[in-house]
């Protein structure tokens, strides 16, 4: 049966205990911003209008939309078990007429296609922050209960082109911290907030509503898509749907009864679903890419991307060679070179 919601810990097998996937987001390694008939994100207004702290972009990122062979075969040689990505609602969906981008079905079925090929399970996330903007300009996105149809719709067309190979989807990333940073802070695109709570200097936005109107309207869409898999497609492609939330691990400052019932009101709060069946774990990221909190001055993935070449050229750091030892042998005790010789792991 399906489950309703989980983390970055995410079910592979009944009988398995690690999973080995790594997670990037659309926006932040596909890269192709402009090409075959992608439309804007509200990421790439907000990073076009100067608001990353490297003044960056991902117009380029990783170039993960030509390079997808090439990452795949580095997924397979590392030993991964799983992978999961996201799918850009910008790229697969002609916002404005609500028909189906054949460019962008072609990209995520030749995706899908090269992992499951070097067997690779395939997990998709259907949001992860990018918002095409046409719906933020239509009628202000996540603020109205209108994304609800229209984030249907989109998952809607993701089940029925890619559901038959895919048995693993996750509704949207993070809904917490997406209500938080984008409509409490104003920290992230499309920078809502009102004084004392912003972290900028906002011109729209009410910190004190809007991040509980957006958050509802986030659930309610969550739902809205689980209730579409249920009826529609569950019977045919045995799927499981869930939601990935943020959570922070807390401990209580002192054994104080006022301390230890203030981490329990922060846990209820933030992950208030109140416990995850732990199977696997998604670790972040496979390859640098764009970063939405630093652009590129911070990176964090088993593969460096020289990001200054045309070719955006990966090579294995240590952590990949670690992360291969540690798929493959269960082990954390050695540093044993992945497979093919050629890598030269970076520092």
């Amino acid at each position: 049966m399906m489950h309703g919601t989980w983390q970055h810990a995410c079910s592979i097998n009944a009988d398995r205990c690690l999973s080995n996937a790594e997670t990037p987001v659309s926006y932040c390694v596909e890269g192709a911003a402009h090409e075959e008939f992608r439309s804007d994100s509200i990421w790439d207004i907000f990073t076009h209008s100067g608001m990353m702290p490297d003044k960056s972009t991902a117009d380029v990122a990783a170039d993960g939309y030509y390079k997808y062979k090439e990452d795949v075969k580095l997924m397979a040689d590392v030993g991964l078990e799983a992978y999961r990505f996201s799918i850009s609602w910008s790229r697969l969906i002609f916002v404005e007429t609500g028909e189906v981008n054949p460019k962008g079905v072609e990209y995520y079925n030749n995706l899908i296609d090269e992992l499951l090929k070097h067997g690779i399970q395939v997990h998709v996330m259907l949001y992860q922050l990018d918002l095409p903007q046409r719906l933020e300009d239509k009628y202000q996105g996540w603020l109205s209960t209108k994304i609800i149809d229209d984030f249907t719709v989109y998952a809607d067309v993701c089940f029925r082109e890619f559901g038959d190979r895919v048995k693993y989807w996750t509704t949207m990333a993070e809904p917490n911290i997406l209500s938080m940073a984008s409509y409490d802070q104003g920290s992230w695109p499309p920078s809502h907030c009102s004084n004392p709570f912003g972290i900028i200097n906002c011109t729209i936005g009410n910190s004190t509503i809007e991040p509980y109107i957006v958050m509802h309207n986030l659930l309610l869409a969550h739902a809205s898509v689980y209730n579409l898999y249920r009826t529609r497609y569950y019977e045919v492609q045995k799927g499981i749907v869930g939601i990935n939330v943020y959570t922070f691990g807390l401990r209580p400052f002192s054994d104080s009864a006022s301390d230890k019932k203030a981490v329990h009101r922060f846990r209820d709060f933030f992950i208030g679903w109140n416990g995850v069946d732990v199977r696997g774990y998604f670790l972040w990221s496979f390859i640098d890419l764009f970063e939405f909190l630093g652009g590129y001055e911070t990176t964090f993935g088993l593969f460096w991307v020289d990001f200054d070449s045309e070719e955006k050229t990966r090579r294995p750091k240590l952590s990949a060679h670690w992360y291969s030892n540690f798929i493959r042998n269960r082990s954390t005790n050695s540093m044993l070179a992945m497979p093919n010789e050629k890598y030269q792991a970076e520092q």
